[in-house]
Formats: C-alpha cells, structure tokens, sequence
C-alpha cells in the first residue's frame, strides 16, 4: 500500500510541475515549482522503485497517469482544447495502464506457483529482488 501511494505522491508533484511550466510562461516565480516538483517526483518514484513494485508497471503508470491527468488538467486551467481524438488516446492510455497492471499481476501469479521462487506476500509493499552480494552463499576453503 505504502508504495501505491508514493507513485500517487509522484504522479501528482509530477503533474503539478508540469501544469506550473505552462503557467510560468505568464508568471515565471512558477519556475521554482517547476524544479521542486520534478525533483520531488523522481525521489518518490526511486522510494516506490525500493519498496519493490517492478520498473515496467511503476514507469507505465507514473508516466500514462501523467500525460491523462494533464491533458485533462490543461483543459480545464488553461482552455487547451478536447478533442474527440485527444479523449480516445486519453482513454486508450488508460486502458494501456490496466493491461499492463494485469500483465504485472498475473507474471506474479505465475512466479508465485513455479518452486523455488521467493514472492511477497500478496498486498505486500515487497516484490523479488535480484540476488545481491548478501544473498550469495559463504564459499568455505
């Protein structure tokens, strides 16, 4: 749960930073917004990145619920237009990021019922990891 809501956290400074490039144009203080919001996303989404949820579903997500939140955003803050053809590719982003996110979950299902694979537990904030120097058996001499 708690990595769920750090890529919330990320989408969210992400699109904010985003919105506040375009409104810096007029009123260019926006531009530390700008900065802070960028920096603010990345760092959470190395958090999400750490507390196990895979790259591919993590960048997917972070990066469709972006573009779909800003398109929709700049709509409505800056008179940007909506087009037919904009709210199908909003809808097939969307749709996008769910066969992704059922994609993820069935790999996991799949992992979970081979032997030998380590798995967390389901609802858990931790996923497989590769081996690290740690892991590794002591060779003895």
């Amino acid at each position: 749960m708690t990595a769920w809501l750090l890529l919330a956290g990320a989408i969210l400074s992400e699109v904010t930073a985003t919105l506040a490039l375009r409104g810096a144009l007029d009123v260019p203080a926006l531009y530390g917004l700008v900065g802070v919001g960028y920096i603010l996303s990345f760092a959470l989404l190395v958090l999400v990145l750490r507390r196990g949820m895979g790259l591919g579903v993590t960048y997917g997500i972070w990066g469709a619920s972006g573009v779909v939140l800003t398109a929709l955003l700049s709509a409505a803050l800056f008179g940007e237009p909506l087009t037919t053809l904009k709210a199908t590719g909003i809808a097939l982003v969307a749709a996008g990021v769910v066969v992704v996110e059922l994609g993820s979950q069935r790999a996991q299902a799949a992992d979970a019922s081979s032997p030998g694979t380590q798995t967390a537990e389901p609802g858990s904030d931790h996923a497989r990891r590769p081996p690290g120097p740690d892991d590794s058996p002591e060779e003895t001499t």
